[in-house]
């Protein structure tokens, strides 16, 4: 913190306020509980629950599932609000948070008429969108009630679009994007967010699942051995997406190497990219040491080593996973601005190399995951140190 309020003296950087830094994390938190947990449920945990072995296992599950909506949908009605209020705060010459509060303010900054040579006026884009958060929010708090539970799948099912509509809505321009790099920007921020709260979202939820382990049977080992086979192939692709789109965005807002340490931005991106690096290589553990044994333990028909690799051992690697990543979203606020302003170079605009290079590191990264995949996969069907001993 005290780089960043040295740079912040040196460099132009100001640092946001507590209470940006609070709405700003907390509305991530939000939409990763709402995004990250209906994606999960509709990949991983609902086809895993379906092949189920034992019924009993399978509706443990279904009801911690149940609770975990209801209880994210709650955080997101909450951060959707105080989100919503950061905004009133900051528009125009700004007023106090406390003020921004107000349901009269907040009121009006919705039913403000639209900007010049704007085609939508951008109170009434966050107008529909906060709708679209409540209805969210309502559906997923729904499953607190007992016959709403029976309809599990379907209440998940229908909240996975309306989820991501809320960051998508959130991100419409009120004027026509007139370049190529504005259009690719919203993409790819777009993309940086749903990839980033699709992988912590599933994390939290993999993680509340697997507290019910004391209500579990002697068979539910396969059943998490297929749970963890899935989501690491959906991790995986949030990975490659946020790599990709954070490469991206740096490039737009880091015009030198030496940006990184010189500018408020640049530190508060290091420190990021530092957080971001550690869930990567927990994500490493996962698919080049966990997985391989949980795939041997499972040919080799190991109940009880498979129950502890898969209820002991991998969630408390990915309980350090979720502890990373909200550290991600705190210092999330602190990468506000840009480092190339702060240094006075100009804007970064993409040409056809640029573009072309991109497309390059793209199906580069394509590749790489692909032989990660295969090499974990080998990984697998060597024997165990055990076995090979024998």
């Amino acid at each position: 913190m005290n780089s960043l309020l040295l740079a912040a003296n040196t460099a132009g950087y100001t640092t946001p306020p507590l209470w940006r830094v609070l709405t700003k994390t907390g509305y991530f938190i939000g939409l990763a509980g709402a995004i990250g947990t209906a994606v999960t449920y509709a990949t991983t945990v609902r086809p895993a629950l379906r092949s189920a072995a034992d019924d009993g296992d399978a509706a443990a599950l279904r009801t911690r599932s149940a609770a975990h909506i209801a209880w994210a949908g709650v955080v997101l009605l909450a951060a959707g609000y105080f989100q919503l209020a950061g905004r009133v705060a900051r528009a125009g010459k700004g007023m106090p948070f406390g003020d921004a509060l107000a349901p009269g303010r907040i009121r009006h900054f919705l039913r403000a008429p639209a900007a010049e040579g704007a085609w939508i006026a951008q109170g009434t884009v966050y107008l529909v969108q906060n709708l679209v958060l409540a209805a969210t929010a309502a559906a997923m708090i729904a499953l607190f009630a007992p016959a709403a539970r029976r309809h599990l799948d379907r209440i998940a099912l229908a909240v996975l679009p309306l989820s991501l509509a809320v960051t998508l809505i959130a991100a419409v321009p009120t004027t026509t994007p007139d370049q190529l790099d504005r259009w690719l920007d919203l993409v790819l921020d777009q993309t940086h967010i749903v990839s980033g709260t699709v992988w912590l979202g599933g994390l939290a939820l993999l993680v509340s699942l697997a507290a019910t382990r004391s209500r579990l049977g002697g068979a539910a080992g396969l059943l998490w051995a297929d749970v963890w086979r899935r989501f690491s192939l959906v991790a995986m692709v949030c990975v490659g997406a946020v790599t990709l789109s954070g490469l991206w965005l740096t490039w737009k807002h880091v015009g030198a190497v030496s940006q990184l340490w010189t500018t408020g931005y640049g530190i508060a991106l290091l420190v990021k990219g530092a957080l971001v690096l550690g869930l990567v290589a927990a994500g490493g553990v996962n698919q080049f040491w966990l997985m391989p044994r949980i795939a041997r333990a499972r040919r080799a028909d190991g109940t009880t080593s498979l129950l502890h690799l898969t209820l002991r051992h991998f969630p408390a690697v990915v309980w350090g996973e979720v502890v990373l990543g909200v550290a991600v979203l705190v210092v999330l606020p602190f990468v506000t601005g840009s480092a190339r302003s702060e240094a006075g170079d100009a804007k970064a605009v993409s040409s056809g190399s640029v573009l072309a290079a991109g497309a390059a590191l793209a199906a580069a990264l394509a590749v790489s995951l692909y032989a990660t995949a295969k090499a974990s996969d080998a990984l697998s069907r060597r024997p165990s140190p055990a076995a090979a001993a024998v």
